[in-house]
């Protein structure tokens, strides 16, 4: 019987160990869990058991909010001014600090401004490496990240015992934001690190959705020649197909859209489910930021450009005629 005893007792153990222990930092975005958080816990529902740590001011309301979703566990609420504006440097901290006291395997963030600001922070102070914007889990000490563009696949293993993460949230189905029942606990506020001050944010309005979480979304490349010719096509588009506006790079460098429209390596990742192209390439850049979209249309006056390789759909013709044209039968 002690034997049994003791044999129980080991797997259980190990069990334990091998099932990790997540924290997922939380994001809001006015007033509402952020998608990058919804998609991060399904990521770390895949590990362990999930806590959710929100630092804001008027944490109670954020915290509630979080115990609603899907899949989280319990919920620690860290209340303080300190943190009303998200400042990495006051974050960080908290944690850090929340990570090693409570014994957590995994703390995850999406791969936000706001995650990638704060997971390198907290990893140092326990000298771990943040392991940049997964794709996949794979075990509870393995996971995959794209490098070299997405064009490889990049599986690595981490021997920290605490993993400091952020996750590409398209990679990730969205935890539903109602069905939980996660239970609320206070968290203790630090004293304020005072390293840095938040000034405004600057934030572009519109009626349109946002591009980062839009299920349609129109794009235009060099082949709309200018930003007249951008705009005259793209606005009435995507307010007739109820869509978010993207651009290549080109397009933002040669000053014709804002940067906050950028699609690519060095923009926005989507994953729409339905994504239009228009004038665009398919440079490698560009497919890196758009590639895992449901259904991709292209329409291209080149038949032998390389986006035609990767479309579901395409099209050689003039997008100043073929625009028009759509708009008119939809």
């Amino acid at each position: 019987n002690s034997f049994c005893t003791l044999l129980v007792f080991a797997m259980f153990r190990y069990t334990a160990r091998a099932l990790g222990k997540s924290l997922v930092v939380a994001e809001m975005a006015d007033g509402a869990v952020s998608a990058a958080t919804l998609a991060t816990i399904t990521a770390a529902a895949k590990i362990g058991p999930v806590t959710a740590l929100v630092a804001t001011k008027g944490a109670k309301d954020a915290a509630a909010k979080l115990a609603a979703v899907n899949g989280v566990a319990d919920v620690l609420a860290v209340d303080g001014e300190q943190y009303a504006n998200g400042l990495p440097e006051e974050v960080a901290p908290v944690v850090s600090k929340v990570a090693q006291e409570g014994s957590y395997t995994h703390v995850l963030a999406g791969a936000s401004a706001f995650g990638k600001g704060v997971i390198p922070r907290a990893a140092v102070k326990l000298d771990a490496m943040a392991i940049a914007d997964i794709v996949g889990v794979e075990s509870e000490d393995t996971f995959k990240r794209f490098t070299y563009a997405g064009n490889a696949v990049n599986v690595v293993t981490s021997k920290d015992a605490v993993k400091f993460i952020t996750v590409r949230g398209t990679a990730f189905d969205r935890a539903a934001a109602e069905g939980g029942s996660g239970a609320v606990k206070d968290g203790e506020a630090l004293p304020a690190v005072g390293k840095s001050k938040w000034v405004e944010d600057q934030l572009s309005k519109s009626d349109r959705p946002d591009l980062a979480t839009a299920a349609n979304v129109v794009c235009g490349g060099r082949g709309l020649k200018n930003k007249e010719g951008f705009e005259k096509l793209m606005f009435p588009l995507a307010d007739k197909c109820k869509a978010a506006i993207g651009a290549t790079r080109a397009v933002v460098d040669a000053g014709d859209a804002p940067a906050d429209l950028q699609v690519g390596q060095t923009g926005k990742v989507i994953a729409p489910n339905l994504y239009m192209g228009f004038g665009v390439s398919g440079a490698i850049q560009h497919l890196a930021g758009m590639k895992d979209s449901k259904t991709i249309v292209v329409v291209n006056t080149d038949a032998d450009a390389p986006f035609f390789q990767v479309a579901d759909y395409g099209l050689v013709g003039d997008a100043f005629k073929v625009v028009p044209e759509l708009i008119e039968k939809l």
